[in-house]
């Protein structure tokens, strides 16, 4: 509708498109000077998406941070369309800026069918009322209200937390699906960090290696979820972790995994 004021994240996805080559807008805020991850892999999906029968939709993503992005350049998005079938679709992502390559993504696509909906039962690890606010000092913070552990006086947050958008979002899975992807990246690398190293961020690096999403059930960002993720691995200065995002009625929305590179 001409007019409407379109979310953060769909604002986000206003790509100028050159046949399956896309350039967001660029992005000039953030309190440091690499890009979010969760910023940069939203995009990609929505460039992914961009180039798919909108009746399908995202079932699972897969990628690799090959290295740091910058605020303030443009990235630039190239889309592989590897195959289109009756129910599945499969792209791959390159993004590129400076003339080098940041991110490389695989992306399926599904058309909804019908079938089995169960999942196990969650344990709940805090409950939204027992939850306590917190604004972290991390990138794009402001976009979301989010409730932490009491005990958590972190800079960030560190999950288990709940979490939902402040503005609404607009009923469109793609769109849906790339809020989900970008709020998934709050989170895992503090997780990941080792039990014996200091968790002041100037004490060692840390940075995201690879990140998986996989999309079970319909997403609305203004609803509360909580966020659980739980430590796997932690070896060869990285550590492995594994997410599960859950509506207040204990619906199991998506699952995450990420390895962060962690060095003192």
């Amino acid at each position: 509708m001409t007019g409407v004021k379109k979310s953060w994240i769909a604002r986000l996805l206003e790509f100028e498109r050159d046949g399956d080559s896309f350039v967001p807008p660029q992005t000039h805020a953030g309190p440091g000077e690499r890009l979010f991850g969760g910023l940069i892999a939203a995009q990609a999906l929505g460039a992914a998406g961009a180039t798919v029968d909108p009746a399908k939709h995202p079932q699972s993503l897969h990628l690799y941070f090959v290295r740091g992005g910058v605020y303030s350049v443009d990235v630039e998005f190239q889309v592989e369309r590897t195959r289109d079938g009756r129910s599945f679709d499969t792209r791959r992502v390159t993004a590129i800026q400076n003339g080098a390559v940041i991110l490389e993504m695989i992306a399926s696509f599904h058309l909804p069918e019908p079938g089995a909906d169960r999942h196990p039962p969650a344990d709940v690890t805090v409950g939204l009322d027992d939850a306590v606010v917190k604004e972290p000092s991390v990138e794009f913070a402001d976009r979301f209200e989010m409730r932490t552990m009491p005990g958590d006086t972190s800079e960030f947050a560190i999950p288990p937390f709940w979490i939902r958008t402040r503005d609404v979002i607009e009923d469109d899975p793609l769109v849906r699906s790339c809020a989900l992807v970008f709020m998934s990246d709050f989170g895992p690398v503090p997780v990941a960090r080792p039990a014996d190293m200091p968790s002041d961020p100037s004490a060692g690096f840390a940075a995201s290696l690879d990140h998986s999403v996989w999309f079970h059930r319909p997403f609305d960002p203004r609803a509360w979820h909580r966020y659980d993720v739980h430590s796997l691995n932690n070896s060869d200065s990285r550590g492995l972790v594994r997410g599960a995002l859950y509506s207040t009625d204990a619906a199991l929305i998506a699952t995450t995994s990420q390895e962060a590179l962690w060095r003192s």
